[in-house]
């Protein structure tokens, strides 16, 4: 029997596309994480001549960091068309909006320097040994081989560069998970450990790696709002031991009733674990005599 949290890319994909338009506004969480992954590059010295955002989304990370990055070429990847085609139209409204200051204050209008690529995070068609900066935002929680990942992102580092990223812990969705539990089926992906992931960066080849652990807490009305807000991003379950099938008016009843336990203070929470992490690629030699590099883990709650 094969992995039934095994995700289905083709279905990933089509509730990513589907998605697309509705991305932007619905994306709170991720637009906070973004935030705070942006503000840990301030803590670190990098000048990335190419940056690669993996899992872009409507690219709005990408556009946070070639304003961050002037001089680097940022290539937005994601699996989904669709997304990147979001990506493009906001890149031009972006690119238009800085050209015209550019233009008025220098006469000169500025190349775009940014590139699209429809592919997966566990097969990159990058250059080996080409990005000074690997960044992906709540992605790679959608790949089924985490060290195929890694080792991707190691791969296409220059040597000295760094890998920034961001992924959901097992609590992640711990309430839905819960209301929905079902005799044999699955209904939320399962997300991977911090300690988990910190040693396949290690088996990755990575120097060092730093995680740490945030657990954020939204608030809805109804069960219904949370499957609405899933809905809006893209984040349908894939996996293939889902319930196969429309599911029925007894599902949702069932679901509604089932989340009613968590209520608290006349909300509903959904709980989110993001687990944030940041290695670099070193010289291709161990940074110790024992080749053992040492991980560092962090935890907090907000």
């Amino acid at each position: 029997m094969g992995d039934i949290y095994h995700i289905d890319k083709a279905r990933a994909r089509a509730s990513f596309g589907r998605a697309a338009s509705t991305y932007d506004a619905a994306a709170i969480l991720q637009k906070q994480v973004r935030t705070e992954m942006l503000s840990r590059l301030d803590l670190v010295k990098i000048n990335p001549r190419t940056i690669l955002d993996a899992g872009c989304g409507t690219g709005a990370a990408s556009h946070a960091l070639q304003k961050r990055f002037a001089k680097s070429q940022v290539v937005s990847l994601d699996f989904a068309l669709p997304m990147l085609q979001q990506t493009r139209r906001t890149a031009q409204n972006v690119s238009l909006f800085n050209q015209a200051k550019i233009f008025f204050s220098t006469g000169q209008f500025a190349a775009p320097k940014q590139n699209l690529i429809c592919a997966d995070i566990e097969h990159l068609p990058v250059a080996s040994a080409s990005v000074g900066l690997a960044w992906s935002n709540l992605a790679i929680q959608w790949c089924n081989d985490l060290d195929a990942a890694l080792q991707e992102f190691y791969r296409v580092l220059q040597p000295e560069g760094l890998l920034m990223f961001s992924t959901f812990g097992p609590d992640t969705l711990k309430e839905l998970r819960v209301a929905t539990q079902q005799d044999g089926t699955t209904s939320v992906s399962r997300f991977i450990d911090m300690h988990d992931i910190g040693d396949a960066l290690v088996r990755a080849g990575f120097s060092a790696p730093v995680l740490d652990v945030e657990r954020f807490t939204l608030t809805y009305d109804d069960a219904k709002s949370v499957m609405r807000d899933l809905k809006s991003i893209g984040a349908h379950n894939a996996t293939d031991g889902r319930a196969r099938g429309l599911l029925g008016r007894g599902f949702l009843q069932k679901l509604e009733a089932n989340y009613e336990q968590f209520r608290v203070d006349g909300k509903l929470p959904a709980t989110f674990e993001v687990v944030y992490g940041h290695a670099w690629r070193g010289q291709d030699k161990p940074k110790f005599d024992d080749g053992v590099s040492p991980i560092t883990f962090k935890s907090r709650n907000k």
